[in-house]
C-alpha cells in the first residue's frame, strides 16, 4: 500500500513539475525579451495610402524613431475602411514590439460610432504607447476654382441647382466629419466622397473630379505652397502658425466650430508593460528631437509626446466627444 502511494506521488510530481517550471520561468522569459529588444526591423502600420497625412507623418518620424529604438522602421501601408483594416491587422500581431501602428483619431474615437462600427474596442483592445502629433484639417479647392472663400463654398451648396462634393481620407475621418459638421451648421448641400487616404483624394481634386477636400496639413500644405490648391479655411479654433493668412471656419460665421485631428502610436494587446515603457521612451525622444520636430512643424504637425496613461485619457475623451457629434448630426443613420 505504501509503495503504491509513493508511486502515485512520483507520477503526480512528474506531471506538475513542468507546469511549475513554466510558471516560474515565464516572467524571466518576458524580461529577457525586453532586454534583447529590438534585434530586427520594426513594422509600423499606417491605415492609409502613401501620400496622405498619416503616411507623411510616419515617414517624417520613422528615421529618427528607428535611430532612437535601435532598428529600422519599415512603413506598412494598409489602407481601407478608414483605418479599420489596419487596426484589425494590429490585433492579430504578436505583442513583441516588432509591430506598431500610427493610429488616428478616426480609428480610435470616430469609427466605432459609425453605422458599421468596428470589430474592436479602442478603449480596451490595444496597448497604448504615446500620442504623436496634433493638427488641423484645411478646406482646399483647386487653384483655378471659381470658389474663392468659405462663403463661396457654402453658397455653391445652397443654390437651387448647386451641389458640391468634398473628399476626405476616409469614411469617419475628421475630414469627413468636418464637412458633415459644416453642412449641419450652414444648411448647405454636399456629398462626401470617400477615399482610401488623402493622397488619392488630392489626386481627384487636382483632376477636377471633386469640388473640395478637407485635407490634413501634411497633404495640403506642400500643394498650397506650390500654388496647386487654394485654402479656404482651417478647422481649428486658431489660425495655423504656418498659414497665418488662412482664416478658421469659426471666425467666418460659425463660432465654436472645431474639428481637430491627431495621430498616436499603439501596439497589439497585452504587451509587456516594460516593453511599452521602452518603446514610449523612444517615441518621446523622437518627438523631442529638434530636427524631427521642426520637420513636423513645417507641415503644421505639432509634436505631442505623452505617457501611455495620458494617451488613454485622450482616447476616452475624444471617443465621447465625437460620439456626441456623430449622434447630433445623425451621421450614424446616413
Amino acid at each position: 500500500m505504501r509503495q503504491n502511494t509513493l508511486i502515485l506521488r512520483r507520477q503526480i510530481l512528474q506531471l506538475v513539475s513542468p507546469l511549475f517550471a513554466t510558471l516560474l520561468l515565464a516572467p524571466s522569459i518576458g524580461l529577457s525579451q525586453v532586454a534583447s529588444y529590438p534585434n530586427k526591423p520594426i513594422r509600423l502600420i499606417v491605415g492609409f495610402a502613401p501620400g496622405g497625412g498619416a503616411d507623411s507623418a510616419a515617414r517624417i518620424m520613422g528615421p529618427k524613431l528607428g535611430e532612437k529604438i535601435g532598428q529600422p522602421i519599415v512603413i506598412d501601408n494598409r489602407p481601407g475602411a478608414g483605418g479599420n483594416l489596419a487596426s484589425e491587422q494590429l490585433l492579430k500581431a504578436e505583442p513583441d514590439g516588432y509591430t506598431l501602428m500610427l493610429t488616428t483619431v478616426g480609428s480610435m474615437a470616430i469609427n466605432p460610432h459609425m453605422p458599421n462600427g468596428t470589430s474592436f474596442n479602442p478603449l480596451t483592445d490595444f496597448s497604448l504607447i504615446s500620442q504623436g502629433v496634433t493638427f488641423s484639417n484645411i478646406l482646399v479647392v483647386k487653384a483655378d476654382s471659381p470658389i474663392k472663400n468659405l462663403a463661396d463654398f457654402v453658397a455653391a451648396g445652397k443654390t437651387k441647382d448647386g451641389f458640391v462634393t468634398f473628399g476626405s481620407s476616409g469614411n469617419g475621418s475628421t475630414g469627413h466629419l468636418a464637412g458633415e459638421l459644416l453642412k449641419a451648421r450652414s444648411g448647405m448641400k454636399g456629398e462626401h466622397i470617400n477615399y482610401k487616404g488623402g493622397g488619392p483624394a488630392m489626386t481627384d481634386l487636382l483632376g477636377g473630379n471633386i469640388t473640395a477636400i478637407f485635407a490634413s496639413t501634411p497633404t495640403a500644405v506642400p500643394l498650397i505652397e506650390g500654388g496647386k490648391v487654394r485654402p479656404l479655411a482651417v478647422t481649428s479654433l486658431k489660425r495655423l502658425p504656418g498659414l497665418p493668412n488662412v482664416p478658421t471656419i469659426a471666425e467666418q460665421g460659425y463660432p465654436g466650430y472645431q474639428a481637430l485631428n491627431w495621430y498616436a502610436f499603439i501596439a497589439p494587446p497585452k504587451m509587456n508593460p516594460e516593453l511599452v515603457a521602452k518603446i514610449n521612451a523612444a517615441v518621446v525622444a523622437t518627438l523631442k528631437d529638434p530636427e524631427t520636430a521642426e520637420r513636423l512643424r513645417r507641415v503644421d504637425l505639432e509634436p505631442a509626446p505623452s505617457t501611455p496613461q495620458e494617451l488613454a485619457n485622450t482616447v476616452k475623451s475624444e471617443y465621447g466627444l465625437w460620439g456626441k457629434i456623430i449622434k447630433s448630426i445623425n451621421l450614424a443613420t446616413q
